[in-house]
């Protein structure tokens, strides 16, 4: 195996027509969650939807995954932002930990600010589970605002 991480994205299927811009960009720039990879070599190799509520993708896509050597596999962002953010997110971290053996981050690209403040005013991630969920994109004011 190489010294270059490959990575996995699975998106929330509300979003299946987006074309990745911001996770790209966010990538590019080790931004958001993939801050992680700032000093490494890493790349991009997969990107696929959950499938739709309840993420039936979820049980099948890590396989295929795996077998093109992705090590991480990252839930993307918009799981956390949509309204209301995806209530599966800690079952489909664990069960691809689990049942993969893969490494799951939640989160690619930094929340953008109009997000943050809409959840802010909702009071959507007051909890301490969802403040762990955030954490790897939050990033400052001033990069939420460009990832508007």
């Amino acid at each position: 195996m190489s010294d270059v991480v490959r990575v996995g994205i699975i998106i929330c299927h509300r979003y299946h027509t987006c074309a990745g811009g911001k996770c790209f960009r966010a990538f590019e720039n080790r931004e958001g969650a993939f801050d992680v990879y700032e000093n490494r070599d890493a790349k991009i190799v997969s990107y696929t939807t959950c499938d739709g509520c309840p993420g039936g993708n979820v049980e099948y896509a890590p396989e295929e995954m795996k077998k093109n050597g992705v090590e991480v596999v990252h839930l993307a962002t918009g799981m956390v932002v949509g309204y209301p953010p995806c209530p599966r997110i800690s079952h489909f971290k664990r069960y691809i930990e689990e049942r993969y053996g893969l490494r799951v981050v939640v989160g690619t690209h930094p929340i953008p600010q109009k997000y943050y403040d809409m959840h802010s005013r909702l009071g959507t991630w007051k909890s301490a589970f969802w403040q762990e969920i955030i954490k790897p994109t939050l990033a400052d004011e001033r990069i939420r605002i460009a990832y508007n």
